[in-house]
């Protein structure tokens, strides 16, 4: 019975101490960045003076299927209300419309970002993280938070785009 005693209070004693001392938790985070010259293709300024969130790159198309996307003039309404709904089932729990999340927000993006890239980005975001300068620096500016592939077809990769489209 001693022996048990003594067992019993031994493992619990390794427990709490395992277990630490209180950590304080702070909300938030921060990253420490290091300043690079790097240039990238899409840019002629150092890629540390304009956040890859906020840099242009209207002539990239992105690596994957869609090499050409014209755009109506006209919104398509029914697309957008379909590309709404996928974007908050699918996409909100990363990206928020009207600020920057764990990836960036999609507001203003058909300013920046091509339609083709935008296509490519949300049909196979690894492969164009694994080949697109842009979206590997986009990797780096979100702590290496990649986008999951959720497996999108063609239309309604669209339909997002579409949806994309209403928000500038």
């Amino acid at each position: 019975m001693n022996t048990k005693t003594f067992s019993i209070g031994l493992v619990f004693s390794l427990l709490l101490f395992a277990c630490g001392g209180k950590e304080e938790k702070k909300e938030g985070f921060s990253v420490d960045r290091k300043k690079t010259t790097e240039k990238t293709v899409e840019s002629t300024e150092p890629a540390s003076e304009v956040p890859a969130s906020q840099r242009i790159t209207l002539d990239n198309k992105g690596v994957g299927p869609i090499k050409d996307l014209p755009l109506d003039p006209n919104i398509d309404q029914a697309m957008v209300d379909r590309g709404a709904a996928l974007f908050k089932t699918n996409c909100n729990a990363c990206h928020k419309v009207d600020k920057r999340f764990i990836g960036p927000s999609p507001k203003g993006i058909m300013e920046r970002r091509s339609p083709e890239w935008i296509m490519n980005m949300i049909l196979d975001p690894q492969l164009m993280v694994e080949e697109d300068r842009c979206a590997k620096d986009l990797l780096v500016e979100f702590n290496g938070a990649a986008m999951a592939n959720q497996n999108m077809t063609e239309d309604q990769a669209r339909d997002i785009l579409e949806f994309f489209r209403t928000l500038n």
